[in-house]
């Protein structure tokens, strides 16, 4: 009895054992060189790419444009067995292998490293629709576009046409159907679908978070706007799968080149890694494929507009990838209410200090999925609805490139100059390109005394002259905002209580006028019978003050 109970244990240890050597994993397989690759743009690109490429003055043959050696995906297919994506712009394939044939192909002269990745999938199922528009939601969807000033591009006409747009999602099932995209299919504007999960084109199922996001840049039901760019052309691209696993970032790097490949104007990409994969110190804009991806498409004179991440009630004090990149428009999402950050919209700045978010819009938005309209929350869906503005701004300004449309939809911010690292330069206006532009009032004025700098409102009632007759001082707040006193990490002070008499002062504390690294910054309650706000100047000296409220904006510098 126990020879035999002997042998089973063997058979099963041997099973194991094997199973084990055999199992395959996934990984980035990166080569040395492009070395006599044969490359004609004219066939490989379409004319939209093209057209651009000769406006920025840029070369139809970069580096990061030629194809992968054949030879070297050759000889890796011969020792792992398939390959599953080619990436010129990375000069890398992925491929599936053993640990023992990863040791073979680490050994070929033209490969330089390998990188590991892994993927899972699971389909989602689809819903009737239902197109019912309730009265909040119907309020929600005119004001997330009313607060970007969306009637003025309407009054205009201009609603994105001409430009193409890409979106890179987990899946879009429902809009091969729904009524909220009849426009774009009875226009045709969908010109080009890829699935990079499942490689096929059919992308109309699974995750409904990529129907949502598409939505809040072009969605329309019985003339009802919920984004602003429903003229626009679109490329839709799924490189999500059911749970955060590396593979995704495989096709998101993809479905870059894809997108350029097809003449992408802007992409718009819901999607971060954080600390499900990476550690704080890496989003720094180029450690990660992503955030470096995002960077190249950028250099091509692509827009690239990505959400700022849902991590801003959790430790992950820092924006992720691959919103962290350089270029990369970052959007931020604020409470409806009142226009302050929505409380989990992530909080900047990158690793290294950069200024993150860039602008902002709504985080609480009206939007549909497969089945019907409805409420969603999360910077996932800002990213979007400033997506839809910016092809807007585009089709207005053709002459523009991608890095002046970054810079404009920054400056028309309405909280710009002012910036801080939960709301970058706030949400953009449409008026800004539009309208002339005309400088607001002073709301307040600056004044010191030997202990504080007083930030003093205007009103018909108080004056400066007042100011100095006051005995009774108020205070809109007996202390100053806490918070780290850390250059590169901050406190913002949100209120969740909102009072339509209430009106908000913003303020940041930085080194200089050419320094972005904020060392505080906040968003004060000012009372309508408050006549000035207090700053200890013990922690200003040497520092610059710089104030929004009621739309203006001033500095102070602390000597």
């Amino acid at each position: 009895m126990n020879r035999i109970l002997l042998q089973i244990l063997f058979l099963i240890l041997l099973c194991i054992n094997f199973g084990q050597s055999d199992a395959k994993d996934r990984y980035w397989v990166f080569f040395s060189d492009k070395q006599g690759v044969e490359f004609d743009p004219y066939t490989y690109f379409d004319e939209k790419t093209i057209q651009k490429r000769a406006l920025l003055g840029m070369s139809l043959s970069e580096y990061t444009d030629l194809p992968v050696k054949d030879d070297y995906i050759s000889e890796v297919r011969k020792i792992s067995g398939d390959v599953c994506v080619v990436s010129r712009w990375m000069n890398a394939v992925s491929i599936n292998v053993s640990k023992y044939n990863l040791d073979k192909i680490n050994q070929l002269p033209f490969v330089i490293k390998t990188i590991p990745v892994t993927m899972n999938a699971q389909p989602a199922a689809k819903k009737p629709f239902k197109p019912e528009i309730n009265g909040y939601i119907d309020y929600l969807r005119t004001q997330q576009l009313e607060s970007m000033g969306a009637s003025f591009f309407e009054n205009m006409g201009i609603n994105g046409k001409g430009i193409r747009i890409a979106v890179f999602d987990g899946g879009f099932p429902g809009v091969d159907t729904s009524p909220v995209f009849n426009h774009l299919r009875e226009n045709n504007q969908i010109i080009a679908t890829w699935d990079f999960v499942k490689n096929r084109e059919f992308v109309y199922s699974f995750n409904s978070h990529g129907t949502s996001v598409l939505t809040c840049i072009a969605g329309m039901l019985e003339e009802k706007k919920f984004g602003m760019a429903t003229g626009s052309e679109f490329l839709l691209a799924r490189t999500e799968v059911a749970r955060e696993v590396l593979s995704e970032e495989e096709n998101w790097l993809a479905a870059m080149e894809w997108a350029d490949k097809h003449g992408a104007d802007i992409i718009n990409s819901s999607l971060g890694y954080t600390y499900h994969r990476y550690y704080q110190r890496q989003m720094d804009g180029h450690s990660t494929i992503v955030s470096r991806a995002a960077s190249l498409a950028a250099a091509k004179g692509i827009l690239v507009v990505n959400a700022a991440g849902n991590d801003g009630d959790n430790f992950w004090q820092v924006i992720g990838a691959p919103a962290d990149a350089d270029s990369i428009l970052t959007v931020g999402g604020v409470q409806p209410a009142h226009g302050i950050r929505i409380h989990f919209s992530s909080i900047g700045p990158t690793y290294d200090g950069r200024l993150k978010p860039n602008v902002c819009a709504f985080g609480e938005v009206a939007t549909s999925d497969a089945g019907k309209i409805k409420k969603a929350f999360g910077t996932s869906f800002a990213a979007p609805l400033v997506t839809g503005f910016a092809a807007c701004v585009m089709q207005i300004h053709p002459e523009w490139n991608n890095m002046e449309v970054y810079n404009e939809v920054q400056k028309s911010g309405h909280l710009y100059p002012y910036f801080d690292y939960t709301h970058g330069y706030g949400v953009p206006q449409a008026s800004c390109f539009t309208v002339n532009k005309t400088e607001n009032e002073p709301s307040f004025f600056f004044s010191e005394d030997n202990d504080s700098l007083r930030i003093v409102f205007i009103s018909e009632d108080y004056t400066e002259k007042d100011l100095y007759k006051e005995q009774d001082e108020r205070q809109a707040h007996n202390n100053y905002p806490s918070g780290e006193n850390n250059e590169s990490i901050s406190t913002s002070v949100v209120h969740n209580r909102y009072d339509a008499d209430d009106m908000y002062m913003y303020f940041h504390i930085r080194k200089n006028k050419d320094n972005e690294i904020l060392k505080r910054y906040a968003v004060v309650s000012i009372m309508p019978d408050t006549n000035y706000f207090s700053l200890p100047k013990n922690e200003l000296e040497g520092n610059v003050v710089q104030v929004f409220f009621r739309g203006y904006s001033k500095e102070y510098t602390s000597k």
